[in-house]
């Protein structure tokens, strides 16, 4: 490698760890595990990967500003789920600190059944191999985001509505599994009712509002394949009546998106690629 060359690798490569303490990194990974909404492939991890994460990171970052808000809903595209109708694959809760914006989320280790809550900053959270570099954001009504802003502080009740048993295909109404964006909707039922300090009152309070999964129609060959090979993926917690007919409800990004628009908890969405 010549000097100049060097030279130039060098100084992007400074470049992108300013940008990564600027977007909530602490140090710069070689590698990194899949989680929830993201490939289950472990590679090594790409400068244009990291580049076009860390680019779309500052565009939200600055979308986020200028919105004046101090808590969003925040989805990210982290698998191809076309076939499903859908477009956004995780959700999490943004919130603005002094130093830069954070997203509270849950992720299972790839492949198994296990889920944590994170704290991460939105180059970590926007930090992958992603389908496609586009996020979505939804700004909650001033009351909403104040009463979420209270409670995304709170580590204690926000581990009162986890569940660390991940199934990908959780049943809305059941506390058996939880899936990374049933948490954040049934965070967001806590924050709307204070009562709401635990799952099943989280659900009861959304059913009360009105709030529709998605629906799915998979047949038994493919939750059979589905169940044999995927640690992450069960259908025990679904009722008989709706299994045996194929009926596979969720929670979905688009489904929690499209209640709060209607119920008129939220601005329109909003679109950063």
């Amino acid at each position: 490698m010549t000097m100049s060359k060097f030279c130039f690798v060098f100084s992007k490569l400074l470049h992108l760890k300013l940008r990564l303490l600027a977007l909530g990194w602490a140090i710069l990974l070689v590698t990194t595990p899949a989680y929830a909404g993201r490939s289950c492939e472990e590679t090594p991890l790409q400068l244009t990967t990291l580049q076009k994460g860390l680019a779309l990171a500052g565009r939200v970052s600055d979308t986020l500003d200028a919105s004046g808000a101090t808590v969003v809903a925040i989805a990210r595209a982290g698998q191809d789920l076309s076939k499903y109708g859908l477009r956004y694959s995780h959700l999490g809760w943004a919130y603005k600190t002094p130093t830069g914006w954070r997203v509270v989320h849950k992720l299972n280790q790839c492949g198994t059944s296990t889920a944590q809550l994170y704290r991460q900053g939105l180059g970590q959270f926007f930090l992958d191999d992603l389908f496609a570099y586009e996020a979505a954001v939804l700004v909650p009504n001033k009351q909403i985001q104040e009463n979420l802003f209270s409670l995304l502080q709170d580590d204690s009740k926000l581990k009162q509505l986890h569940t660390p048993n991940y199934n990908m295909l959780a049943y809305p109404w059941a506390q058996k599994y939880q899936q990374s964006n049933q948490w954040a909707l049934e965070v967001l039922a806590s924050a709307m009712e204070p009562s709401a300090v635990d799952r099943a009152r989280a659900q009861n309070w959304l059913k009360l509002k009105a709030y529709e999964p998605a629906v799915f129609k998979i047949g038994a060959a493919t939750r059979l394949g589905a169940r044999m090979t995927r640690a992450n993926i069960a259908f025990d917690d679904h009722p008989n009546e709706k299994r045996f007919s194929d009926r596979i409800e969720t929670v979905s990004v688009e489904s929690v998106f499209a209640w709060m628009q209607k119920s008129n908890f939220s601005e329109a969405l909003r679109v950063v690629r």
